[in-house]
Formats: C-alpha cells, structure tokens, sequence
C-alpha cells in the first residue's frame, strides 16, 4: 500500500477509534469514519496480545497487502483502520484477503468480490 494512502499519526487512529463505526470479523476489526480530506487512508493496528514484534510485523504485513488491490477501488473520503486478532497468524492469506473484502462490503465500501 503506498504511503499516500496511510493513517501513521496516533491522533488519527484515536480520532477514527472514537468516531468511526466497527465491524468485526474472527481475523480483524475494521473501523471506518468519514473524513474531511479527500483522499481515503488506512492504517494496521496491531495488540501487544497478537505476540512478538515479528507476529505483530508479519500481521501488519499481511493486512497491508490484503488491501492494496482494493485500494483504488475504495471511494475517496473515508479513514479506516484495520486492528489483527490473534487468530490471524495462523490463517492464510486468501483467508485474510477475503475476511478484508468482506468487512468492506459489509462496511458498504463499494468494494466488489474478485
């Protein structure tokens, strides 16, 4: 996922936390709250229960990639957060691909299934 596209600043992910609307799923947690700028920015959140810093990378990792394809189908305005459950690790990445796709559909996001 390209930079551009990234919620990094701890006050946006409290901001989108408190604001935003969570839909949860066995694998991740989306959060997604409307926003003032235009462009659409995602970030990965994830516990200090999922493990180690090498779990938490990998998680994160994973997640990012998960929703790169779907980002320019996203419609613009929208800041969403992604936070990894601890059964993440042990699924595959179609699993966690389709989880994302299907948190985004119920989200109304606009994302179609491929």
């Amino acid at each position: 996922m390209k930079r551009r596209f990234r919620l990094t600043r701890s006050i946006d992910f409290k901001r989108v936390r408190t604001e935003g609307k969570s839909y949860s799923h066995p694998l991740v947690v989306l959060v997604a709250s409307a926003a003032e700028q235009t462009e659409l920015r995602v970030g990965v959140s994830t516990g200090y229960a999922l493990g180690g810093a090498v779990q938490r990378n990998r998680a994160r990792r994973l997640l990012r990639e998960a929703v790169r394809p779907l980002v320019e189908q996203m419609p613009s305005g929208w800041e969403i957060v992604l936070i990894a459950r601890k059964p993440l690790l042990g699924a595959g990445f179609l699993e966690i691909k389709a989880a994302v796709q299907g948190l985004f559909l119920r989200a109304g996001l606009g994302i179609q299934e491929q």
